[in-house]
């Protein structure tokens, strides 16, 4: 009797625990992948989860070096054998992709692919996204598929349970989304509460001290002396408000991980096309992560509402001790030399303060016609 049954269900019960560890969606995503590729020993493995604009809100794969996917491009959109998974939600198991009549080609940097191996993730009734994998490291038969009826029932339990956890890892994110909401209203009524009762006070003192001026100098003098002490007071309150509404996902994801799953959502709730890429990156002081992070939300609203771009791309990269961000949209951009006029409504008065508050710079790159590009460099620690 064989005994590669019992070996694939122990491979999948492996599986499913380390998906369980997860509660982020990537990192779900990543381990559904990596447990797929090595379940059924092949070469290349993928999972898509779709957007609402005919392409890919993420997109994992397993078995391509971070500079051959670099070099293959943009994300795939949904077409060929991909679109026909998701639309007609069946497995589709085929003896060499590149011959099936919805095959459209690959980036000239894509891996060659032969043999193909892929389902629909479900969610119910909803596909929620696409699992494949391609070259099975096993003799292939004459004009057959190596990947066999066995690789697509394991496939097809361990695409079950990768529903289950990102369905999971989705719920999760959007509590923690709703948490820190809100904490934040909760710290946005303690603030107004407390600057405003220590403003009035101030406000108080200051008028009785004009008051006592000319007649009693020595209780105006006193009275002043109260006005700074409240001053004191409320800018001490200001600054520990400003500590806590750092934002939470920062002190627990990091700068990447917080600033890629923001543009995930933009991506998502916008016809233009958000990416994100980071390399190298280390960690930084708290205040220049908050302040990187703080600029490419103002660089993407810019982007987004106002510019009229099809396509914006944030980068994040090292450089030196420090790190530089690039925001880059291809709308109809402006003359730099009305960015003194511009510069408010743009927000870019505030993205400078904050980059130079953090001993950085900020430079903006525009033209009519030509697009807009933002970019901050902060020295590291």
């Amino acid at each position: 009797m064989s005994h590669r049954p019992s070996s694939g269900l122990a491979a999948v019960s492996t599986a499913l625990l380390a998906m369980s560890r997860h509660l982020e969606v990537r990192d779900v995503l990543k381990t559904i992948v990596a447990s797929a590729r090595e379940l059924l020993d092949a070469e290349y493995a993928a999972l898509g989860v779709p957007d609402d604009h005919g392409g890919f809100a993420q997109f994992v794969v397993d078995g391509v070096s971070d500079a051959q996917w670099k070099a293959i491009g943009p994300l795939p959109r949904q077409h060929g054998i991909l679109a026909s998974m998701l639309r007609d939600a069946k497995v589709e198991r085929l003896a060499d992709v590149r011959e099936d009549s919805r095959f459209e080609g690959w980036p000239s940097a894509h891996p060659d692919m032969s043999d193909f191996l892929g389902l629909p993730v479900k969610d119910g009734d909803e596909v929620i996204g696409a699992l494949f994998l391609a070259n099975k490291r096993c003799p292939k038969p004459d004009g057959g598929c190596g990947f066999t009826a066995e690789d697509e029932e394991l496939l097809s339990i361990l695409a079950q349970h990768a529903a289950i956890a990102l369905t999971n890892a989705r719920l999760y994110e959007r509590s923690r989304e709703l948490t820190i909401a809100e904490e934040r209203s909760r710290l946005a009524h303690e603030l107004h509460d407390a600057v405003s009762q220590k403003l009035f006070s101030l406000r108080l003192t200051a008028q009785a001290a004009a008051a006592l001026v000319d007649r009693d100098p020595a209780r105006a003098k006193g009275e002043l002396q109260q006005v700074a002490g409240l001053a004191a007071e409320a800018a001490d309150e200001l600054r520990a408000a400003v500590v806590e509404l750092r934002p939470a996902a920062l002190d627990e994801d990091g700068l990447v991980n917080t600033l890629r799953t923001h543009i995930q959502v933009l991506d998502r709730a916008h016809s233009a096309k958000v990416t994100f890429d980071a390399s190298g990156i280390r960690a930084l002081p708290a205040a220049q992560e908050e302040a990187l992070l703080r600029v490419a939300q103002e660089a993407l609203h810019n982007a987004l509402r106002h510019s009229g771009a099809d396509q914006v791309d944030v980068v994040l990269a090292r450089r030196g001790q420090g790190a530089v961000l690039g925001v880059t949209d291809n709308g109809k951009g402006f003359e730099p030399r009305t960015v003194r006029r511009a510069g408010r409504h743009l927000g870019l008065v505030s993205m400078r303060d904050r980059a130079s508050g953090v001993g950085g710079r900020l430079t903006v790159d525009s033209a009519p016609g030509k697009g807009t590009t933002i970019e901050m460099e902060v020295p590291g620690g």
